[in-house]
């Protein structure tokens, strides 16, 4: 299979490259950048070596799957002419992440460059939607702070035991903004929230949250962090559980447990875990893990969840879906462990 990336020298875009250039079924056979159009992807990144690619304009050649690390809006323009000419895609972007045109508009603040593709657009969260990425064309891969989000609170909502009153807060490392967005002297020994106002990633989670229950649809407060590390998403939620919603009398972590380890099972890249998880536990790997609890005292789930942001928040759940686009193993390429510590 031959895979283009659009915009390699973006943080997902090189870890795309860095994912596919040991995939055993998949060869990168064009990589894009502006800026540095011309040059030897290995030059311009060293630790890409043994790549042996020249970075171009426009893709060349035939490709068998198209790959788009570009910024949203620019990233739907490219991709509506490698969707006319009968080629597959996965769009890192936001561009295809929200069904509702008007709701794009609202949240990015310019029309869709092409609405006529949002009815074929398939979120790509392959934990709810595998059978719809196996047949897609077009697969929109969701947000790092959606992906977290969303696998915390799926099983919950899915079977019914919360209220549909949620906070999610987020915490994520600097390279979520993307390259040159920050300087080290500002965000260095700093934590701050940011987009209390709303976060364009707040429409995002709703919609899959309201899909999973769509006769209680979430009121969803959502509060994102900035962390001083290069990598990582952790999201703790809150939601109150319904009344009688797990056995009186009984264990209810341990009823939790069970109800998120029997949802997720054979889902390879969610693991529940037993005792809190940290981002260092998913640094690397397309892993999400899930811790979910109970405060006996405020009868409330808090659920904790944490991924790497350029892995299964970006560039390795991109490959896990085109995966499921081609009939390969679902883990194919991406059974890397953690780095730790």
């Amino acid at each position: 299979m031959k895979v283009g990336i659009l915009n390699v020298t973006g943080y997902a875009g090189m870890e795309l490259a860095r994912i596919l250039q040991h995939h055993p079924e998949a060869t990168i056979a064009s990589v894009t950048g502006r800026s540095t159009a011309g040059k030897r992807l290995d030059d311009v990144f060293p630790h890409l070596s043994g790549l042996d690619l020249t970075i171009t304009e426009d893709l060349t050649g035939s490709v068998d799957l198209v790959i788009s690390a570009l910024p949203h809006g620019a990233s739907a323009e490219r991709l509506a002419g490698v969707l006319r000419e009968g080629v597959k895609a996965v769009d890192v972007s936001a561009d295809f992440r929200l069904a509702d045109p008007a709701e794009y508009r609202e949240w990015y603040e310019i029309d869709h460059p092409c609405p006529e593709y949002l009815e074929d657009a398939v979120y790509g969260l392959p934990e709810l939607h595998r059978d719809e990425v196996a047949a897609a064309d077009l697969v929109a891969n969701p947000g790092c702070y959606p992906t977290a989000s969303i696998l915390a609170l799926a099983p919950a909502i899915a079977e019914g035991i919360i209220e549909p009153d949620i906070i999610v807060d987020a915490k994520s490392g600097v390279s979520g903004a993307g390259r040159g967005k920050h300087y080290y002297s500002e965000v260095n020994e700093s934590v701050m929230a940011y987009s209390l106002g709303g976060h364009r990633h707040q429409p995002e989670i709703a919609q899959e949250l309201t899909r999973l229950d769509g006769a209680r649809p979430p009121r969803l407060t959502f509060t994102p962090h900035l962390v001083p590390m290069t990598r990582g998403i952790l999201a703790t939620c809150y939601a109150p559980l319904r009344e009688g919603a797990l056995e009186p009398g009984g264990a209810p972590n341990d009823r939790v447990h069970e109800l998120y380890a029997d949802y997720y099972h054979g889902k390879p890249f969610v693991r529940v875990a037993h005792a809190p998880p940290a981002t260092k536990h998913t640094l690397g790997g397309n892993t999400c893990v899930v811790f979910p609890t109970v405060d006996a005292r405020s009868n409330r789930l808090i659920v904790v969840s944490c991924l790497d942001n350029l892995v299964k928040g970006a560039a390795g759940q991109a490959v896990q879906n085109m995966n499921l686009m081609f009939g390969l193993r679902e883990e194919e390429g991406l059974q890397q462990l953690a780095l730790y510590p």
